[in-house]
Order: structure tokens, then sequence, then C-alpha cells
């Protein structure tokens, strides 16, 4: 049977049109949307995606995973990497994969939106949400002339056995990031060698606190909005515990900023600089504002859950989130026998 050139033609250019998309599904691409990795909570940003798609009509792949673990799955993955965006929780897992030279710089439209303070200089990433380290006491054995001035004094050996932390997590080695920018190597190691031999250690913040609040310890060092989101349920985790703000530029008021960056290798980026865009502007900020996660909105004009002491009053000290270390963190947290 002889085959017309022009309906040869036409039937290739059929199978090239159905196989592309089997094609790049085959590969981890998205062809509908952007996906992205998401090591913030899993409710915030599918309220963020939620809104977004309803305002934009662009679809959102969430995927989940720990700061850590997603940020160097992605050095991992390199260019063939399928994400469009990467949010975290800390900015170390940010510095992790802007190191590797694996984020696109962001439009200035998307830049402008966040103060400097809640984000890198550079410019190829950004601040997304905040969260302010905090100690959580026993207000029933602590009055606050007995509470700790600084996060330092945690080291004193009349705190042994009496406070306590998660240092396994993300959270609490970004706090020993910030001490470590602020503080220097050596008093960094040797407070982490001290809370080796007197801190009691829990997995995860919130279980921190239930100790707290059970009295198994007198304090622990958390996140604000552990506590905030206990007692805007049933404050049976809590009901025992107050926040001690450490401020005076004290490494214990170290704010730790959310970050937001597109990968270099997307191949969505407009649609990715859209969304990070909106979730730093009023959209994404505002659910901040109204929400249950009761972490910090960081746009600039946005305001945070009123329930929460404003930013403006923590004495936060200056710590330039791409400088965070994460390996030389966990480096020395190794060596002191906490990791």
């Amino acid at each position: 049977m002889k085959i017309s050139l022009p309906y040869l033609a036409s039937a290739l250019a059929l199978i090239a049109a159905v196989s592309a998309p089997l094609a790049a599904k085959a590969q981890g691409a998205n062809t509908d949307g952007i996906i992205v990795y998401n090591a913030q909570h899993e409710s915030l940003t599918q309220a963020w995606a939620d809104g977004f798609t309803r305002e934009t009509g662009i679809k959102v792949t969430l995927r989940k995973g720990s700061d850590t673990e997603l940020g160097n799955q992605i050095v991992q993955e390199g260019a063939a990497s399928p994400a469009d965006v990467f949010l975290t929780e800390n900015s170390p897992a940010m510095a992790l994969v802007d190191n590797a030279g694996l984020f696109a710089p962001l439009p200035a439209d998307v830049i402008a939106q966040v103060p400097e303070n809640y984000r890198p200089a550079h410019g190829r990433w950004t601040g997304i949400a905040a969260r302010s380290t905090v100690f959580a006491y026993d207000k029933t054995k602590l009055t606050e002339d007995k509470l700790p001035k600084s996060i330092m004094d945690l080291a004193d050996p009349s705190w042994k056995g009496r406070w306590a932390a998660s240092p396994a997590g993300a959270d609490f080695q970004a706090i020993v990031g910030a001490m470590l920018e602020l503080k220097g190597e050596a008093a960094t190691a040797a407070w982490l060698k001290t809370m080796k031999e007197s801190a009691k250690f829990y997995k995860g913040n919130s279980v921190a606190m239930k100790a707290v609040n059970a009295g198994e310890v007198e304090g622990a060092v958390i996140y604000h909005y552990y506590w905030f989101g206990d007692q805007a349920k049933t404050g049976e985790n809590s009901k025992s515990v107050a926040l001690h703000y450490f401020r005076n530029q004290d490494p214990g008021a170290f704010v730790s900023i959310s970050g937001g960056g597109v990968l270099a290798s997307s191949k969505h980026k407009a649609q990715a600089e859209a969304f990070l865009k909106w979730v730093s502007g009023k959209g994404g900020q505002g659910i901040l504002k109204t929400g249950d996660s009761f972490e910090y909105a960081v746009g600039v004009g946005a305001e945070s859950n009123p329930k929460l002491v404003p930013l403006s009053n923590l004495q936060t000290p200056s710590v330039e989130p791409s400088r965070l270390n994460s390996k030389k963190v966990t480096d020395l947290m190794t060596a002191a026998g906490l990791l």
C-alpha cells in the first residue's frame, strides 16, 4: 500500500503529540502546573497551594519531607530534579541548595515583597514565614527572676538535668547555627558539650513541651508556635507552660526564616515565580495572619496573628540567613555526641 507523504507526516505528528506527555510523565516531569518540594508544615503549605490555585488556575503538587531530607535530595538530583519550588521551615536547608548553585535568581518584584532582614542579600531565595526561639518553662516551678537571661546560661551547672531540647530536629540545629554565627565555633562547641551532659532529649519540639507540662523538666528550648498551637486547641499539653523570650539580641532570641526558592532546572519558571510571589505577598501572608499555623508573617506591611508577640518586640540578633552552615552545625553536634 502506498502512503502519501502528507499522510505520513500527519501520522508522525500525531504520534509525537501523544507520546511526548507520556515520556515527560515517565521522566518525572510535571506537565500540569508546578511541583513543590515542601518541608514546611503540610497544612500551611496546602492552604497556600489551594489559595494560589483558586486565584491563578495553576495546579500545585506537593511532595512532603523534612528540611534536611529534601535539601539533600535536591542536591543529589541536581539539574534533573523534577521540583520547581523548594519551601523549608528553616534557612540552613535553603543555604545547602543555594551553595550547590541550584536556585535561579528571583525577579525583583518577588524580592521586594520581603524586608531585607527576612531574606538573604543575594536574592536567590526569599523568606516566606518566621518562627522565634523561646524557652518554654513550667510556670508552677519557675518565676521570671529564676529564668535564664541568655540561652548560653543553660550551660551553667545549676541547670543540669532541668532543661530539654530536640537536638535531632532541623529546628534546634538552626538555633545552633545562629549561635555559631554569633558566638563562634569555640563557644558553640563548649555549649554543646555541656548540653550533652546536662540536658534531656526528646524527639520533637511538641514532645519537649509536653515534658515541661508534665513536670519532667523545668524548661525546653523550642519554637514559639508549638505553645500557641496547643493553646488554640485544648491546651492540655501546655496548661502549665509559659514562654520566655530571651530578647537583647541574644542567640536565644534568634528568629528562624522559612525560605522559598525556584530551582534553576525548573521547566515552569514563570509559574514557579508566580507561586512564590503569591506566598510572600498579600495572599500567602494573609493566611499566616488568619490561619492556625501561628508562624510569623514576614512580607512588607504584612500582619501576623494578633495572638503573637510582635516581631518588633523580640529584639532579635542580626543573622544573615544564607550564612547558617548546616554541615558545620551537624559536625559540631556529632562531635559533642548529640547526633
